[in-house]
């Protein structure tokens, strides 16, 4: 399959990568009749999807039953009124469903809109009202169909609700009786040009209400890196991605360059993460890759891991954050793999990444994919020399505009005129290159700390703090300062054992630790011990959550504080 779109699929070296890699892109590329109903006719039973829950359920998919599936699913969005441009927001957890009704919406010609079961009312009118939905398909909970049903009288651009089940209320559609009766599919005349809108995210940023990211219809051969060359895969692999739906991550991991590149996903379906059900989960179903964002790995090496038979595993990779290095080494000394790391973002796919012809750097994101010009620039936009610290942008004028980059942010020009300008799409990150070459994460623009004309990092405090064995997880903010303008913060969820002795001892402790591990101008001056960090639905830690809560002179889960 992956041969259709590249013209060369084997590569020797990264240099070769960067000098060969070229997407075939066909003149009107549709992922669901292109790949997967493409691989349903040559080898329909091809394992594609293995899904389980907490429960103990199973379900197996080959491609033949997702064709199938999709087929029917389509039928019956269509039914309800779903065609050519309607957007269909998707609030399915990691319920099977997912799979099946993204491929029928793209089969209709219809944009996907991805959201996390943690919405409010408040979250989904805004979302109904910013996008247009004509429908939302939703895992039938009760907490997720009252949200809904809460907001729905306030969506005037609403005309259809669908659950899963369990919970299907009263003038709901039931997704499964639904799909299970509807007719026979018929293929729709027209489907989609390559520039329509197939996936739209809402993107959260510093400030401001979520934006929303759209994707055309191309988007999925830009994930041929991701999972092909960064993932490793092949046919045989079965790779799992700890990713909720609602997240970009998903299609990221668990859809798209998996399928093309002929691996099986493998979804494990949980409400509450529980670290070793995820390592019994590998160890079971025998998983070849694996990829997750620092924080799941945090956890992990957290556990008797030796007690679990990972011997099936190949690669590891892991994106989302900066990972620090003491966890990628504790988890090469177990298992024997490094986790390969990367960088992208929603509005891109992979852009820096880890590569096998690599050798693995710990706080490394890796090279460019030669699939985006990355360039590192300073203000004026003059590249950067090594060791100084850059913009990462990406050139996306009208001829280098490359296979993966989003389309822009729909519905609001100034937005994306403010982020794309000046034939470079601007990603707001900040890194430096090594010698050699290889990027490493500082921050977000407005994450940088000024303190006393230095310029910190966050990542690097954090990577400090987290050799410490007090230390299971770090964010480093900046608090204002009269005088250093700015000082380094840390705020601390300690492990277990050092809970009880939280206080003014620790604290100095660790500050003098992170004066020998790394500059003694970046120690944390403010040292803030609490239960837990804010996270996104995907892991990540919200930076921009604790620098509100130090503005507001409070954290929500106090231990200590000096």
């Amino acid at each position: 399959m992956i041969g259709k779109f590249l013209r060369k699929t084997k590569f020797s070296s990264y240099a070769d990568f960067c000098d060969n890699f070229q997407i075939e892109v066909p003149e009107q590329f549709n992922f669901a009749y292109d790949v997967v109903d493409a691989i349903a006719q040559s080898d329909p039973d091809r394992a594609a999807l293995l899904w389980t829950d907490e429960h103990g359920a199973e379900r197996r998919f080959s491609f033949s039953d997702l064709s199938r599936i999709s087929d029917a699913t389509a039928s019956f969005l269509g039914s309800l009124g779903i065609q050519r441009g309607d957007r269909v927001m998707l609030i399915l957890k990691r319920h099977w469903q997912f799979w099946t009704v993204m491929m029928a919406l793209h089969k209709l010609g219809a944009a996907a809109i991805p959201a996390t079961h943690l919405l409010t009312a408040k979250d989904i009118i805004y979302r109904c009202r910013k996008a247009g939905v004509k429908m939302i398909v939703a895992a039938g909970d009760a907490q997720i169909v009252a949200h809904v049903q809460e907001a729905a009288p306030r969506c005037p651009s609403l005309k259809a609700l669908v659950s899963t089940g369990p919970v299907v209320p009263r003038r709901w559609h039931d997704l499964d009786a639904g799909v299970e009766a509807a007719p026979a599919f018929v293929r729709p005349t027209l489907v989609n040009s390559n520039t329509d809108t197939m996936l739209i995210y809402f993107t959260s940023g510093t400030s401001g209400e979520p934006k929303m990211v759209a994707h055309d219809f191309t988007y999925p051969l830009g994930h041929i890196v991701t999972a092909a060359v960064w993932h490793n895969l092949h046919p045989g692999s079965r790779h799992l991605t700890v990713a909720d739906t609602g997240w970009g991550k998903a299609v990221w991991g668990k859809l798209y360059g998996q399928w093309i590149a002929g691996a099986e996903v493998f979804v494990y379906d949980f409400d509450k993460f529980v670290p070793a059900d995820l390592l019994r989960q590998m160890q079971d179903y025998r998983i070849t890759s694996f990829c997750a964002p620092p924080t799941v790995y945090r956890f992990l090496i957290r556990e008797d891991m030796r007690a679990y038979d990972l011997s099936a595993l190949e690669w590891c990779t892991t994106a989302g954050e900066a990972m620090n290095p003491s966890v990628a080494s504790e988890w090469e000394k177990i298992t024997g793999l490094m986790p390969r790391e990367a960088f992208g973002q929603t509005e891109t796919t992979l852009t820096i990444g880890t590569f096998p012809w690599l050798e693995p750097r710990p706080g490394s994101m890796g090279l460019p994919n030669p699939q985006y010009d990355i360039r590192l620039v300073d203000a004026d936009m003059n590249e950067v020399a090594p060791g100084e610290q850059g913009e990462i942008v990406i050139k996306a004028d009208g001829a280098h505009r490359p296979v993966g980059l989003f389309r822009g942010y729909l519905g609001d020009d100034a937005l994306t005129r403010a982020a794309w300008h000046d034939g470079f799409y601007h990603t707001g990150d900040i890194a430096w290159r090594d010698a050699d070459g290889y990027f490493r994460f500082v921050g977000r623009k407005d994450d940088v700390i000024k303190s006393s004309g230095y310029r910190i990092g966050p990542f690097e405090v954090e990577s400090a703090c987290m050799t410490h064995p007090a230390v299971i997880e770090c964010a480093v903010t900046a608090v204002p300062d009269a005088i250093r303008g700015q000082v380094v913060k840390a705020t601390i969820v300690l492990a277990r054992d050092y809970v009880a002795k939280a206080g003014a001892d620790l604290i100095k402790e660790i500050q003098n630790h992170v004066k020998r591990i790394t500059a003694p101008y970046k120690y944390p001056r403010i040292v803030e011990f609490v239960k837990e960090l804010p996270k996104t639905i995907s892991g990540k830690i919200r930076h921009a959550a604790i620098r509100e809560a130090n503005a507001a002179g409070s954290s929500a889960h106090p231990l200590s504080h000096a």
